[in-house]
């Protein structure tokens, strides 16, 4: 499949990991950073990293975002608003938007195992009330640490994928599946992600309780594919 998966928030922790493991999967990747310039750097990183003839550039957000058939949100919950406010006009038709955001306190400035208040229910939910009709949108990601996916080892954790639209769902799987030892699964509707979210949360608490930094969700007796 002939595609470029853009990353929004690709020169921080969690875009950046998503970025390795994509690009070393195979995928063209395409980093978007208000600094289009710090977006390259990235990406040059990441091209050194991997190797070969791994497909990662950087852009400007806006220019990632009008270009990419498949854009991944990996901003703060601070910034999430403000910049689907500022794209709002970019979209093109039939883009798939998987929002990873969590609005964790500590991005406030508050604790991180502690969840902001969202109006819409979710991050993914006030995606979508910002983004365009003509835009899908799944929430993904959320509680696949940003450490664990900056490594080079195979992550032990299941990804929750949540949207009421069955194509976005679909690319979204997909990518989960692209991540070596990820295993997706159904979450059903949207809003089902501000339950998701609220998960990360409950493992950031783990993950400080036990001074360990990759803890993740497996769920049970699921059938085999």
């Amino acid at each position: 499949m002939n595609r470029t998966i853009g990353i929004l928030g690709g020169t921080g922790p969690e875009g950046s990991g998503l970025a390795f493991r994509w690009a070393r999967a195979g995928e063209e990747i395409l980093i978007g950073s208000r600094d289009a310039q710090r977006a390259e750097v990235t990406a040059a990183e990441l091209r050194a990293r991997i190797g070969g003839n791994a497909k990662i550039s950087g852009a400007e957000n806006a220019a990632v975002a009008g270009r990419c058939d498949v854009v991944v949100l990996t901003v703060p919950f601070s910034g999430h608003a403000a910049l689907l406010k500022q794209l709002k006009s970019v979209w093109k038709a039939g883009t798939v938007v998987i929002d990873t955001t969590v609005p964790l306190a500590a991005t406030v400035g508050g604790a991180a195992t502690r969840m902001l208040g969202v109006w819409q229910g979710s991050a993914a939910e006030q995606a979508r009330e910002l983004l365009p009709s003509h835009v899908a949108v799944a929430a993904a990601f959320q509680n696949l640490g940003a450490e664990l996916l900056s490594k080079d080892e195979n992550v032990d954790c299941d990804i929750l994928v949540c949207s009421d639209d069955e194509r976005a769902k679909q690319v979204a799987c997909e990518l989960a599946a692209k991540i070596t030892g990820a295993r997706p699964v159904n979450g059903g509707k949207l809003e089902n992600a501000r339950i998701v979210e609220s998960i990360t949360a409950l493992l950031v608490g783990i993950n400080i309780r036990y001074k360990v930094h990759s803890t993740g969700i497996r769920f049970t007796g699921l059938p085999a594919k």
